[in-house]
């Protein structure tokens, strides 16, 4: 069996996994291991092209994980696309760079954590992404005209940009619809994100290239040639190999390389980045976890740490499409038309620019329900919540479903904190239907505008883990969806309000009238049809979780604020699975954030440059 020897092996070499490679290579005198999974593939043209990353699912590219059968979406197993290619999600994801809110980067501290919270991480974002420059002339179609100094210090790797049509209609239609509500953003909300409202989302598309900004072109790329730098691409980790002493040490890795076992040394510190569902799945594998979860399948116990796997959170997103006007641009034709999908291309390659340099995500808003309540419908919301309040109780598991409880509460009752996060897309999305239905499962002739409704603090808490002693055998994933009655509640709430936007003066320019929808059976006008409809069509939009959770041990943590494994030492885990309650929408901008704060408590902890 090969050795070698490092002062730092990362476990992923996705998103998180080359922010803090980068960041840890930055000090010369350390020597830095990055073992992946996947393959590199930075030159694959379905990664670099913005429009087409839906071709990498199901691939080589993607783990394409499914869910166990999910007793309240109609028994349905959900589609987890997470990304197995250097770079991680960062490589097939669908572009969209938004900021967390402030209440629940807040929140993250109030469960716990100290030194974690909205003032400190908005730095951290900062130091990721560069902010685009914007003409003048585009300020008022992109409704950003009336930020308040738009000074954002931000001057990262990940390249954004405001990408495709900046004068398309449905930007101007879309801030109106919410200046009539009093809900636009008055500044950045990457630089205050106190409130909820509207503003056009940022997309990690460089806007010089068109291309995918992501953890390889920003992160690796320009450093790859750091002579203390590795990074192993196709290495498939089976286990963190940990010392005998009290607390156990992790001490190196065993892995899978051009069919060889091999281990290698950490000196310093192994650093798991593995995502959200493989971080616990490893753990599990080296010995830490639930004893009786291990010892079933013959795995030598390190360290019992039950709530390992458990706590996961995912966003589910559901959608209406809505048949546009004939003179509205829109992206269906590429869906359809051979002839027009190959003229895209070629433009697309020539001159950078057309339909594939965007993925026709323009829009977004952040909102809050009780605005949109009656008086009595408050008053339900109040009562499912009295229903469902967790019970009082020593063990973990109970003591983290209250405080997440609590959290919840005071989210959804107040004015201004956003329990919905809302999207649009210029073209129809064909989301799951009814068996046996009119519904229809493939695109439809004609032009469609696509509002998207996403839950963005769901109470229902799921789990991941291993089922066999085998790291080729994918984890039982059960994220058991709407599981707490609140959830399909709220989010049956928001698709009604998503209809009262939809059929606002600022879009009757835009969707046909009365509004005809792509699906009737997703007319969500009616609470019970809402709830329905969420049921049967709502999808993961992969925004997976809370499985190490940094919080305290008692309170059902797995890692520290230091994200440091308790009960071990020289381990700590750096990814989604750590992120405790996990934030208002699309998670990419949050997590570099978060991997940005992870390399610099590691650095400090070491003393490095």
């Amino acid at each position: 069996m090969a050795t070698s020897s490092y002062d730092y092996v990362i476990i992923g070499g996705g998103t998180t996994g080359l922010v803090v490679a980068n960041r840890l290579s930055e000090d010369p005198n350390q020597r830095v291991l990055v073992l992946e999974a996947g393959s590199d593939l930075s030159e694959d043209p379905r990664v670099r092209t913005p429009a087409i990353f839906t071709s990498l699912l199901e691939t080589e590219a993607d783990w394409d994980f499914r869910t166990e059968p999910q007793p309240n979406l109609r028994g349905r197993s959900i589609k987890l696309n997470q990304g197995k290619a250097l770079g991680g999600s960062s490589a097939i994801n669908a572009h969209i760079f938004v900021p967390p809110g402030k209440g629940s980067i807040d929140a993250w501290g109030s469960l716990g954590n100290e030194g974690w919270n909205w003032d400190i991480l908005r730095g951290y974002l900062s130091k990721t992404y560069t902010s685009p420059l914007v003409d003048d002339a585009f300020k008022e179609s992109l409704g950003i005209d009336e930020w308040s100094g738009r000074s954002n210090p931000a001057n990262g790797p990940i390249k954004t940009s405001f990408s495709g049509h900046l004068y398309h209609p449905i930007r101007r239609a879309w801030a109106e619809v919410f200046e009539a509500c009093s809900s636009s953003m008055a500044s950045d909300p990457f630089l205050d994100s106190s409130s909820a409202g509207c503003f056009s989302v940022l997309a990690s598309i460089d806007p010089e290239n068109r291309e995918r900004s992501y953890a390889v072109s920003a992160y690796y790329n320009p450093i790859r040639d750091r002579p203390n730098l590795q990074v192993l691409t196709n290495a498939v980790v089976e286990k963190i190999v940990f010392d005998d002493d009290q607390p156990p040490k992790a001490t190196g890795v065993q892995y899978i390389h051009d069919n060889e076992t091999k281990t290698v040394v950490a000196t310093k510190e192994v650093v798991l980045a593995a995502g959200a569902l493989q971080s616990p799945k490893l753990l599990e594998l080296s010995g830490i976890g639930d004893a009786k979860l291990l010892e079933g399948h013959g795995i030598e116990v390190v360290q019992n740490l039950p709530q390992v796997g458990e706590n996961l959170q995912d966003h589910l997103v559901c959608y209406i499409s809505y048949e546009a006007f004939d003179d509205v641009e829109t992206l269906d034709v590429y869906m359809t038309d051979p002839e027009a999908a190959e003229r895209a291309r070629m433009e697309y390659e020539t001159n950078r620019s057309g339909t594939l340099s965007s993925v026709g995500f323009y829009t977004y808003a952040y909102l809050p329900l009780v605005k949109s309540l009656s008086g009595k419908d408050h008053e339900t919301l109040k009562e499912l919540l009295r229903q469902n309040r967790p019970p009082v109780g020593t063990d973990p598991s109970q003591e983290r479903a209250r405080i997440y409880h609590e959290l919840a509460e005071n989210t959804i009752l107040h004015p201004t904190e956003p329990t919905g996060a809302y999207l649009t897309a210029l073209t129809q999305l064909t989301p799951p239907v009814e068996p046996n239905s009119d519904s229809p499962t493939d695109p439809v002739p004609g032009k469609f505008i696509t509002f998207g409704v996403m839950l963005s603090q769901p109470l229902s808490r799921g789990s991941v883990h291993i089922v066999s002693d085998q790291v080729s055998s994918p984890p039982a994933i059960d994220p058991n969806y709407l599981s707490n009655p609140l959830d399909l509640e709220v989010f049956a709430r928001h698709m009604q309000y998503a209809e009262t936007l939809a059929s606002s003066p600022a879009f009757s320019k835009l969707l046909k009238q009365p509004l005809r929808r792509r699906d009737p059976a997703s007319d969500s006008r009616n609470l019970d049809r809402a709830k329905k409809y969420v049921q049967t069509s709502a999808i993961s939009i992969w925004h997976v979780g809370g499985t190490c959770a940094m919080l305290p041990r008692e309170k059902g943590g797995v890692v520290d604020p230091q994200l440091r494994v308790y009960g071990t030492q020289s381990l700590r885990v750096v990814d989604a699975s750590a992120i405790p309650l996990i934030s208002t929408a699309n998670l990419q901008a949050t997590v570099y954030a978060f991997a940005e704060r992870a390399a610099e408590l590691i650095k400090d902890a070491h003393g490095l440059k």
